[in-house]
């Protein structure tokens, strides 16, 4: 029996799979839960040629020439009352291979992705840039879907996502929402971030920042007023302090510093840790606050280890927390192994002695700290704004005032 593409994925989204791979001499594969596991024992063995069958019939006709000519394409897919895919077509070994991700139809909200609620805060800001990292397979772009969408749910403000590819569709609320795909409505990240700040918005959100001049150009839409949001592919705020400074030649670094400290809102970094039922993930968060102590310390070139200092004191009164303050925040909710968490933390040896509440910083402070700036978070979530409903279904517009 020959199998679409429309059929495996099908398959794969029945049995709960984030993931699907297609390899030649190989049956379909799918990750479940972290794990990787056979789509089905029974399934036939799939051949290069159907394999590249099902990626061609994927593409456009410059999409096709662009793959001949660099062996490797991020595409995006939609089948109606199913959902969207994000999938990536690449050459291994002279054959085509193809893995493709899930991408929920409904964009999550915080908290249903369990992020802090210190991230609601985030997206008060009118202007500067906000930067969400992690490695691959993190849930970066969950993360900035889930803050864009609460911006498009509560602000009148025009939207500008640039993506490669567009993962996923959000629609018109209180916003209006534009969003052009790499390849289809824009030649590239620079040329689309270029014409963004001549199309009126409030928000600009990158999909990532890949090179110098991208880089240079959202620095220098947060510095005009606007607020502008990306991904960058680093391990913590440390690491994307540095990349940042490090795209740039060495007699530009001060200058890009001192950029870089005026312009910079927060950035929220993340690890997902497996759930103790093993049932998915969790994700553990690291949130820096760019707070004057924080500013001066990327100005100076501060080291990493006061960084992280500054950001673990912060945890009550700026909302800031480190990767194993969230860490034990987990293990003390009962979501996340200790063995967990030790395997995910940014000093493990260190972890372990504050576990055991050898250290002054012992866990139950931890605990304490952490629910105390949740519920200051839940207050400024719950403070009165005044919105204005742009029309729909034909309607006027209205102003009204949040309850209070």
């Amino acid at each position: 029996m020959a199998y679409t593409i429309e059929d495996l994925l099908k398959m794969a989204l029945h049995k709960g799979a984030s993931d699907l791979h297609l390899k030649a001499g190989i049956i379909p594969v799918i990750r479940r839960h972290g794990d990787l596991r056979p789509l089905a024992a029974n399934m036939p063995v799939l051949s290069g040629e159907e394999i590249e069958g099902m990626a061609i019939s994927l593409m456009n006709e410059k999409q096709c020439i662009q793959f001949r000519e660099f062996h490797e394409i991020d595409l995006s897919y939609g089948i109606s009352g199913l959902g969207r895919f994000r999938i990536n077509v690449f050459q291994q070994r002279g054959t085509i291979r193809m893995v493709i991700r899930n991408i929920p139809h409904v964009v999550p909200t915080i908290e249903d992705l369990h992020l802090p609620l210190a991230l609601n805060k985030i997206t008060d800001y009118e202007r500067g840039l906000v930067l969400i990292t992690g490695v691959t397979g993190s849930g970066k772009s969950s993360t900035l879907a889930a803050l864009i969408d609460e911006i498009n749910r509560k602000k009148n403000n025009h939207i500008i996502t640039i993506e490669d590819p567009i993962e996923f569709l959000i629609r018109d609320r209180k916003s209006i929402i534009t969003q052009r795909e790499i390849g289809i409505d824009a030649v590239s990240y620079a040329r689309a971030l270029r014409a963004a700040l001549r199309q009126d918005p409030d928000v600009i959100m990158i999909g990532e920042m890949r090179d110098r001049e991208t880089v240079e150009i959202a620095l220098t839409a947060a510095e005009t007023g606007h607020l502008v949001f990306s991904t960058v592919h680093t391990l913590d705020a440390v690491e994307t302090i540095n990349r940042i400074v490090s795209v740039f030649e060495s007699n530009q670094h001060e200058q890009v510093r001192l950029q870089l400290a005026s312009v910079l809102k927060a950035i929220v970094s993340q690890r997902l840790a497996r759930k103790k039922d093993h049932r998915g993930f969790v994700p553990a968060v690291e949130i820096l606050i760019n707070n004057p102590r924080i500013r001066e310390m990327i100005e100076k070139k501060e080291t990493g280890a006061s960084i992280h200092t500054t950001i673990e004191e912060g945890q009550v009164s700026w909302g800031m927390q480190s990767f194993d303050q969230s860490l034990m925040g987990l293990v003390m909710q009962n979501l996340i192994s200790i063995e967990e968490a030790i395997s995910l933390s940014t000093s493990p040896e260190d972890f372990k002695i504050r576990y055991g509440g050898v250290t002054q910083m012992d866990g139950k402070q931890w605990s304490e700290n952490s629910q105390h700036r949740q519920k200051i978070d839940k207050e400024w979530s719950e403070m009165g704004e005044i919105e204005l409903d742009l029309p729909v279904d034909n309607k006027p517009s209205e102003i009204k005032r949040k309850s209070s």
